[in-house]
């Protein structure tokens, strides 16, 4: 079975194969996967990190201007760039350009709402405008705040390498559905064989323990490291920006350096 084109056929079949899951809270917040994802246009909206072992979900918006004209966003500290950028232990998965001016690496947790309407709302402009033109390099990192994060990411990860943008790309598209449905395995399995997984495959890469100790390792290291916190925050050539920033924002961070 072909793998993709995914989102197509998720659009339909998906929709009918988890029209009947009622959705719950997730465990470590309230309104987690179930808040609504529709930002303005200009707001900065983050999912805050706890300790690993318990995470909790926080968020905080800080709404500015519309105009055209959008001032850039304080940055929330400096980071090294160059020991960002040092090989880990997983591939890194790209997009764009290896030289191009800017490198923008993201952090991201498949439960988090706010990573989930980057994702929908802001990144395709973001690829169009920056990415596919040369002008930035694009890094999508790992940082689950929970076991379901880990393991949608891990799915993504389990996919043929050219299917990974794809895969997370409906995963977020999905996210109410798998990630506070009541069976959430279940909800991924659907997902997954519609990518072209079957049940062995899908089973064996959720028992994979070295991909799960990696994910995680990802994610400690930036934690300890880089002063990751919250989801999405983004590197931005060695400055540290956190929350779900529009085209508009990151387009005042990123002209500046071209």
């Amino acid at each position: 079975m072909s793998m993709f084109p995914l989102t197509s056929r998720l659009t339909t079949a998906a929709a009918v194969s988890f029209l009947a899951l009622a959705l719950t809270a997730c465990s470590d917040s309230s309104d987690q996967a179930t808040q609504a994802t529709d930002a303005p246009a200009a707001t900065v909206a983050t999912e805050t990190a706890a300790a690993p072992q318990a995470p909790q979900a926080v968020s905080q918006e800080v709404t500015g201007s519309t105009a055209a004209a959008v001032e850039a966003p304080k940055a929330d500290g400096d980071v090294d760039m160059a020991k960002v950028l040092e090989p880990g232990p997983l591939k890194e998965m790209t997009l764009g350009a290896e030289d191009a001016p800017v490198t923008i690496v993201e952090y991201m947790s498949m439960t988090c709402p706010h990573c989930a309407d980057f994702h929908e709302s802001n990144f395709q402009p973001l690829k169009e405008k920056y990415i596919d033109t040369g002008k930035v390099r694009f890094i999508l990192r790992e940082f689950p705040f929970d076991p379901r994060a880990a393991a949608a990411i891990m799915l993504a990860r389990c996919a043929p390498e050219p299917q990974f943008f794809p895969m997370v790309d409906v995963l977020f598209k999905q996210q109410r559905t798998w990630a506070s449905a009541p069976d959430g395995r279940e909800a991924l399995l659907q997902i997954a064989r519609l990518a072209g997984f079957t049940q062995e495959s899908f089973e064996a890469c959720l028992t994979n323990q070295k991909l799960l100790d990696d994910v995680n390792a990802v994610r400690t290291k930036a934690a300890n490291e880089f002063g990751v916190q919250s989801t999405p925050t983004f590197i931005i050539n060695g400055k540290r920006y956190p929350g779900n920033m529009s085209i508009e924002l990151m387009s005042a961070i990123i002209d500046p350096l071209l």
